[in-house]
């Protein structure tokens, strides 16, 4: 297994990124996985001393350029064909890494996946799910969570497959439990939106859809998968961050449950629905978080859940 990792990604390259690739390495990983650490080294030359303990499972692949986190995401991968981002989806286009991972320019990072990669036949939008903490220690998966501002009833009926088989392969859920995020439990609530896709996702066979559930139950065992289209998402993910932030980082309250709303601890958000593993992550981050997204990584290549997509949506739909 090859994971092909932007150590230039992010606000605090590369020194936060080559620390998360020493902290990854530090586990007891398959020794299988190999990483392909993309990016420019002679930015990353005084960092890399760390990573000597761990020769032979690592590959540094040069790229000198960088694309900015405020530069426009199609110009700039046009543009700049030698940065780490650019490099990165071309190497898994030829099937030279089995992943790729950045937290680098999410416009790039998108661009890059639906270009280059290229959506898995039958599905409608890729979207990208981020896991939500539980009081009971555990977590949900929460999707669409900001590509897709606007949907129609079909696309969320598909992010609640696609958020379900990444349950039950990925993370070993059996029969998750699929929830419409409403302002109500009863069908026919909500917008027109949700009104329209209740019905379709009660239709869906092989599907555990429990109906809606509102705000209230999004931090609860109710449903494992939560799908709502992306504006509604992002709110609510951006919601749960600063409440880790208020009360975490800035009143120093300290409470295990409170440390699971740490987006490190999750480290990156696969996009779903695209023919090979992408992994984002924000541009923040720091080594725990890279850590972490490195595994994300590794548990979707392991899992082989591109193929399991691939079968499930064996028949294209047309939007």
């Amino acid at each position: 297994m090859k994971i092909g990792f932007d150590f230039m990604g992010g606000d605090y390259a590369p020194s936060e990124t080559i620390a998360g690739v020493h902290q990854f390495f530090q586990q007891d990983v398959d020794p299988s996985v190999h990483l392909v650490l993309i990016g420019d080294l002679k930015a990353a030359a005084s960092y890399l001393s760390v990573l000597e303990p761990f020769q032979g499972r690592y590959t540094l692949v040069d790229a000198p350029e960088t694309i900015g986190m405020h530069e426009h995401p199609t110009k700039a991968l046009k543009e700049k064909q030698n940065s780490s981002i650019a490099i990165g989806f071309g190497m898994l286009q030829m099937q030279k890494i089995d992943a790729f991972c950045s937290a680098g320019n999410t416009g790039a990072m998108m661009v890059g996946a639906m270009y280059t990669v290229k959506n898995i036949e039958g599905i409608l939008r890729p979207t990208i799910a981020s896991p939500i903490p539980r009081a009971d220690g555990k977590w949900n998966l929460l999707l669409d969570v900001g590509i897709n501002a606007d949907c129609k009833p079909e696309n969320l009926v598909q992010f609640a497959q696609l958020g379900s088989l990444y349950m039950q392969k990925v993370y070993g859920v059996e029969n998750p439990k699929v929830g419409l995020l409403n302002i109500g439990e009863e069908e026919g609530k909500g917008n027109i939106l949700c009104q329209a896709t209740y019905p379709l996702l009660n239709s869906v066979e092989g599907l555990n859809f429990v109906g809606n559930i509102e705000g209230r139950d999004v931090f609860k065992y109710k449903a494992e998968v939560v799908v709502c289209e992306g504006f509604v998402g992002n709110v609510l993910l951006k919601t749960a961050e600063s409440i880790y932030d208020i009360f975490r980082v800035e009143r120093k309250v300290d409470d295990e449950l409170l440390d699971t709303y740490n987006f490190e601890v999750y480290g990156g958000t696969p996009i779903l629905g695209i023919n090979k593993p992408v992994v984002i992550g924000h541009g923040v981050s720091h080594a725990l978080a890279f850590k972490n997204m490195l595994n994300v990584a590794a548990r979707i290549v392991d899992a082989d859940l591109m193929n399991v997509f691939k079968a499930h949506f064996a028949q294209p739909i047309t939007e």
